[in-house]
Parts: C-alpha cells; structure tokens; sequence
C-alpha cells in the first residue's frame, strides 16, 4: 500500500463511513417521522452517501438533537418538586429547630439551599 492510499483509507474513507453508518443509526431512532418519511431519508442517504448525509444532518430540527422531549412552556411556571430525599432532609432541619439547635433564619436558609 502507497502512502496515498492508506491516507484516503485513514483519514477520508472511514470517517465517512461512520457518518454514513451513524446517520442510518440516527435515522432508525427518530420518532418525529414516519415510517415513509424514514424510508425516503433512508434511500437518500444510501443512494446519495454524501449529499444525503448532509441534508440530513443539515435538516435535522433542534428539539430531536438534545434526545430530550420538547420542553412544554405554560402560562405559570410550576413550582420546583421536592423529592423523598429532600423532604427527609427538611423534616430533619425541621426537628433541629424545634429542638433549638437552629434558629430561624439559619432554618431558612437550609430549607432555601435544600429546595433549590
């Protein structure tokens, strides 16, 4: 093997590959589109490795990207939730205040840090 081949072979050919290969990965795990909008984006990237794969990418909308649902925006922002975990903790600051150990203010800021 020449240097010219181990070259494209390195640096051009299997890049391309796993782009190729992480597109159809991509593809089969999207759950926006349907089944025939799948198969088309499908044949465009296997029959047009290159330009298919870049329309692709280049279409892809940003809500899919982050692998997490679209954030719902309401009118009124709903209040932080307090896990098991933190109500055990402010139960815990709770009993200490009673007790005398804190005071107050030191409780609020506990119960502050606590709920984020």
């Amino acid at each position: 093997m020449t240097f010219a081949n181990i070259f494209v072979l390195l640096l051009i050919f299997i890049p391309l590959t796993l782009l190729w290969v992480f597109a159809l990965w991509d593809l089969s795990g999207r759950t926006d589109l349907s089944g025939a909008a799948k198969g088309l984006w499908a044949v465009a990237i296997v029959l047009l490795p290159l330009v298919g794969m870049l329309i692709y990418f280049v279409m892809i909308p940003q809500d899919s990207v982050s692998n997490q649902p679209p954030r719902v925006v309401s009118g009124t922002d709903a209040p932080p939730t307090i896990t098991d975990d933190r109500m055990a903790e402010l139960a815990k600051c709770a009993q200490l205040r009673d007790d005398g150990v804190l005071t107050d203010e030191e409780f609020s800021d506990l119960k502050a840090r606590i709920i984020g």
